[in-house]
C-alpha cells in the first residue's frame, strides 16, 4: 500500500466540517477544502510523488461540489485500485441544531437557496445516506462545542497516527433519554439491582465509591461483567480485521446515573488492562430526572 494517510471529511452542512479540517491541520495534515471528487485520484497520485513531503492528507468533500459530488464513489474505487488507503469522517447533527446554526450565520443552505433551510437539510441527509453507511467514523456534533469536537477528533484519529489499533468508545446512557445514535453494541443493565431505591445512594452517581460497591457486590453483576468482557474481547479482533476503526459500546440503565456508569467504568478498566485504546463517556449523568 502507498504510504498516504488520507482522511475524507464529509457530512451535513453546518455540522462542523470546517472545524474538523482545522483540527486535522493542527495535527500536521495537509488540508484541502471542497475538492471536486473527480480530481481526487490525480491529487493523491501527486501527493504520493512528493518524496515523503506529504504523507498525511485531509480534505472536505461534500455536496457543495454539485454534480461533481456524485462521482465520489467512482473516485474512491479508483484510489483503492491504486493501492491507497483512506478513512471517511462523517459529521452530522440534529435538524434543530443545524437550522439554528444556519440562522446564526445567516448563510443559505447549499440545497435550499430559494427554499426553507429545513427542506435543504432533509434533502441533504437523504442524499448522503449511502455515504454515511460507508463512513469509518461518525460524529454527532449536536451537543459538542468547537473545543469538544477538536478533542473528539483527536481521540478518533489517534489511531491514524498509530495504525492498526481499534479505538473503543464506551458510553453510559439512560434509556429515558434515548439510545446513542452511533452505538455499534448496546447492553441493557436495567436487570441489575438499582441503587436508586436505596435512599442514601439515590443522590449519588455511579462514579461514587458507595454506588460502585453496591452494584458490583451482587453475584449477578459479577457474572454479567465476566461474560460481557469475554464477549467484547472476542469481538474486537474480528471488528479490527474487517477494517473497522472505531467500536462504540453503549451501556444503558433507566436514567444513566447509577448502574450504567458502574458497568461502563468497570468494562473500561478491564479493556485498558488488556492494552486496548479505550475512551469513556457518561452521556446522561448530569441530566435531570
Amino acid at each position: 500500500m502507498n504510504k498516504i494517510n488520507l482522511i475524507i471529511i464529509t457530512g451535513l452542512s453546518g455540522a462542523g466540517k470546517s472545524q474538523a479540517l482545522r483540527s486535522l491541520e493542527d495535527l500536521g495534515f495537509f488540508c484541502v477544502d471542497n475538492l471536486p471528487p473527480t480530481f481526487l485520484p490525480k491529487f493523491i497520485e501527486l501527493c504520493a510523488r512528493s518524496e515523503g513531503r506529504i504523507q498525511r492528507v485531509a480534505m472536505v468533500i461534500d455536496i457543495r461540489g454539485g454534480e461533481f459530488f456524485d462521482s465520489l464513489f467512482e473516485a474512491l474505487e479508483l484510489i483503492e485500485r491504486g493501492g491507497f488507503l483512506y478513512r471517511i469522517l462523517f459529521l452530522e447533527a440534529s435538524d434543530e441544531t443545524l437550522v439554528r446554526r444556519f440562522k446564526e450565520t445567516r448563510r443559505p443552505h447549499p440545497l435550499a437557496l430559494e427554499g426553507r433551510v429545513l427542506e435543504g437539510i432533509r434533502l441533504e441527509r437523504k442524499r448522503l445516506n449511502e455515504l454515511r453507511g460507508r463512513a469509518h467514523y461518525i460524529v454527532d456534533t449536536t451537543d459538542l462545542t468547537p473545543r469538544q469536537l477538536r478533542e473528539e477528533i483527536r481521540y478518533l484519529l489517534s489511531g491514524e497516527l498509530e495504525p492498526g489499533k481499534l479505538l473503543i468508545s464506551i458510553v453510559s446512557f439512560g434509556f429515558k433519554f434515548g439510545l446513542p445514535l452511533d452505538a455499534d453494541l448496546v447492553f441493557d443493565v436495567r436487570f441489575l439491582p438499582n441503587p436508586y431505591y436505596v435512599e442514601t445512594l439515590r443522590p449519588l452517581t455511579g462514579t461514587d465509591r458507595e454506588v460502585r460497591e453496591y452494584v458490583l457486590r451482587w453475584p449477578v453483576t459479577k457474572r454479567f461483567i465476566r461474560r460481557l468482557a469475554s464477549l467484547i474481547k472476542f469481538l474486537i479482533p474480528h471488528y479490527a480485521n474487517e477494517g473497522k476503526a472505531q467500536l462504540t459500546i453503549a451501556i444503558g440503565c433507566t436514567g444513566g446515573r447509577h448502574r450504567s456508569l458502574v458497568i461502563a467504568e468497570r468494562l473500561t478498566e478491564i479493556l485498558q488492562h488488556c492494552s486496548y485504546r479505550v475512551v469513556l463517556e457518561h452521556r446522561d449523568v448530569g441530566k435531570n430526572d
